[in-house]
């Protein structure tokens, strides 16, 4: 259920150890964390324990079907159709709405090229005869199509496109292009989803353009 917080009175009451929110007649619980659409959300509005989530989630399913990436009995196009709706669907949901650092960036990769180097095997030199995994280089030149972090870039700017295009009575809308009221907190400020956004323009050719226009 989606409340307009905008036009309800919200008050913050205190009932022994735990906060208690009430919005007009209702009351709800206040708490760090909950489950909403499958995705976990957090009191200080963080994605770290949720990208984990999808991270353990996706490990799970790769376990279940490592013994099917490594057969010798299914062909590479057999294996990358199970890694995609099986694996690489779990770890990419709700993957729009993320904001990435660097070093999560770095973990997707880490992920994505471990499975690749399950489905696809080691390579024999030709001169030696001894086995090699396959570097990351030759993953990426080899099987693009299968990039996470594309993928997601893709997805999160197809997100914020249909988000604009929503219209200001939206309540989405109004959250995304919203200002908040009151002083930042000390201290450098966290990398937003907006960032990710103008990076991405940035990696296009379209750095400085104001992306709700374009959309």
């Amino acid at each position: 259920m989606l409340i307009n917080l905008c036009t309800c009175n919200v008050s913050r009451l205190d009932a022994g150890r735990s906060h208690i929110v009430k919005i007009d007649s209702s009351s709800f619980e206040s708490v760090e964390e909950f489950k909403y659409l499958g995705t976990t959300l957090m009191n200080q509005n963080s994605i770290q324990e949720e990208i984990k989530s999808r991270s353990k989630s996706g490990n799970a399913c790769y376990h279940v079907v490592q013994n099917l990436l490594s057969s010798s009995l299914l062909s590479k196009n057999v294996k990358t159709e199970i890694y995609r709706p099986r694996i690489l669907s779990v770890v990419m949901y709700g993957c729009e709405t993320r904001s990435l650092t660097l070093k999560k960036e770095s973990c997707l990769r880490v992920f994505k090229n471990r499975v690749l180097r399950r489905v696809f095997g080691p390579k024999r030199n030709e001169v030696t005869g001894v086995w090699r995994k396959l570097p990351n280089e030759k993953l990426n030149d080899l099987y693009s199509s299968l990039d996470i972090l594309r993928a997601i870039k893709s997805r999160r700017m197809r997100w914020a496109g249909h988000v604009v295009r929503m219209g200001g009575r939206r309540a989405a809308c109004r959250v995304l292009v919203g200002k908040p009221e009151g002083k930042k907190p000390l201290g450098r400020p966290r990398h937003r989803w907006e960032n990710n956004i103008k990076m991405v323009l940035q990696e296009v050719g379209c750095e400085g353009m104001d992306w709700i226009d374009l959309a």
